[in-house]
């Protein structure tokens, strides 16, 4: 497949319909650690419209400056004071539209492969550009690429000014307006009286930060999805120690019964609904572990086995969570900007296999529920104390970073003739270990992980039985 042949038709600047009345917002504690980020890169592949890719482009381009007046900060630019305080000034100097075109690519041709094909990381603006860029360059772009049979929309977003759900907040409100809407349904929140809001200066050389990672290792990335009712599965076997046990051996008895003599395609409704009806039986909700964390610490020990690390090493899992809900009182779930955390969880690698999967999963879940109001105010008071930039990386060998989530909304983006056939990622913030989540397109609890490692890490995860047995 060729990997360099998309052509740029056409690239304009574009510029919010309404000038922006926004003062200028100072980068926060949660924002100013991405300025080392490369700009978040995300976009749907769709059918093709059912009218000429000219029409959609100038309605693309037409909802995009509408889109823009409603989030003013994505038009503007990163402006530093006499203090070192970095800014966004709302200055509607406009984002980047680029039309693209690269019909010797169908869907098909783009879908069917196991790794994800690097004709991807075409379809995206501002390729390996660091957030820090944001002083000179657009916040944003948006491309749209014609194929064969459908078209990609690649929104690419500096990592300095939103988080993922920001960052989804506003692609959705873009495919809202394209598809005819004349109020826009959720409206974002531009305050910036909060915690997060802080008088602390971060340092850079001069010249500005370096990306954390090398960009020029060997990679492999692929896509891995989990059903509702393999997910159900993981979760009920993370569970099992928090479970009544009478209860929990019947059903346990009757699945491994109907395992033995049916096929999973024929009876999973069936089994889905006795693990639905076993883990209702937990009333205490505060201890259960999630289907995310128990999908989590299964990754989490199918790499590390994959990787072949001595028992002695530490192996840590890193998850961002979204402080919005965290705090005391909440922001607002529109708060627009990172309101992120990094959330680390180790462990020797020869404790977490030899363990269950419960052992893992459980110290994943204590650390996520840990992460209160406190929590969150103690992690902005230390960084406030010696400000630094996000290392994001895996600098001992042994690290996995989850990113994204399986509750963004990615599948709504309805640009006006149906959801999107998949959604993929850029080049941007990939190294080996980095994992970002997505929903299953079919919903209901699927998620599809978006896995990223060395060559021969993804072949020893491909052979992992353990891990295999819940892939779609």
């Amino acid at each position: 497949m060729p990997s360099s042949s998309t052509t740029i038709i056409s690239k304009c600047t574009v510029h919010p319909d309404q000038k922006s009345r926004i003062k200028p917002l100072r980068l926060s504690v949660s924002d100013l650690p991405m300025l080392s980020c490369q700009y978040i890169q995300k976009g749907v592949l769709l059918t093709a419209p059912p009218f000429s890719i000219t029409h959609f482009v100038s309605l693309l381009r037409q909802s995009l400056s509408v889109a823009l007046s409603h989030f003013p900060a994505l038009a503007g630019r990163f402006s530093t004071d006499s203090d070192g305080h970095i800014s966004i000034l709302c200055n509607d100097t406009g984002v980047d539209f680029i039309h693209a075109k690269a019909t010797f690519l169908s869907v098909n041709s783009l879908l069917s492969p196991i790794d994800v094909p690097d004709s991807f990381k075409e379809f995206f603006a501002f390729d390996r550009t660091i957030s820090y860029t944001g002083h000179v360059r657009p916040l944003a772009a948006v491309q749209v690429t014609e194929l064969a049979d459908g078209v990609f929309v690649g929104c690419t977003v500096n990592h300095a000014v939103t988080d993922g759900t920001s960052f989804w907040h506003f692609f959705n409100t873009f495919a809202e307006i394209t598809k005819g809407a004349k109020k826009i349904s959720k409206v974002p929140d531009f305050s910036r009286d909060t915690v997060f809001d802080s008088p602390a200066v971060l340092k850079f050389p001069a010249g500005g930060p370096a990306v954390t990672f090398s960009g020029a290792v060997p990679l492999r990335e692929r896509i891995f999805h989990f059903s509702r009712e393999a997910i159900l599965r993981m979760k009920f076997r993370a569970n099992k120690g928090i479970l009544k046990s009478d209860y929990y051996k019947s059903v346990n008895n009757e699945i491994i019964g109907k395992q033995s003599n049916d096929s999973w395609k024929t009876v999973n409704g069936e089994i889905t609904s006795l693990f639905e009806t076993l883990l209702k039986t937990n009333t205490n909700r505060t201890d259960e572990i999630s289907s995310f964390q128990s999908l989590c610490a299964q990754l989490w020990r199918s790499v590390t086995r994959a990787r072949k690390l001595a028992s002695g090493k530490t192996t840590t899992f890193r998850m961002a969570v979204n402080c919005r809900h965290r705090l005391e009182p909440r922001l607002s779930p529109y708060y627009f900007g990172n309101l992120i955390q990094s959330i680390p969880t180790v462990a020797s690698v020869g404790e977490l296999l030899s363990h269950d999967l419960g052992w893992g999963a459980e110290r994943l879940h204590k650390n996520v529920v840990a992460h209160d109001n406190d929590t969150v105010r103690r992690g902005v008071a230390d960084w406030e104390s010696n400000p630094r930039l996000f290392p994001l990386g895996n600098f001992d060998g042994a690290s996995i970073t989850m990113g994204s989530s399986p509750r963004f909304p990615m599948y709504d983006n309805d640009f006006g003739w149906g959801r999107p056939l998949a959604v993929r990622s850029g080049r941007a913030n990939k190294f080996d270990g980095k994992i970002s989540a997505f929903p299953g397109r079919e919903g209901n609890g699927s998620v599809d992980l978006e896995v990223v490692l060395a060559p021969e890490t993804m072949a020893g995860l491909e052979n992992d039985l353990e891990f295999m047995e819940y892939v779609s």
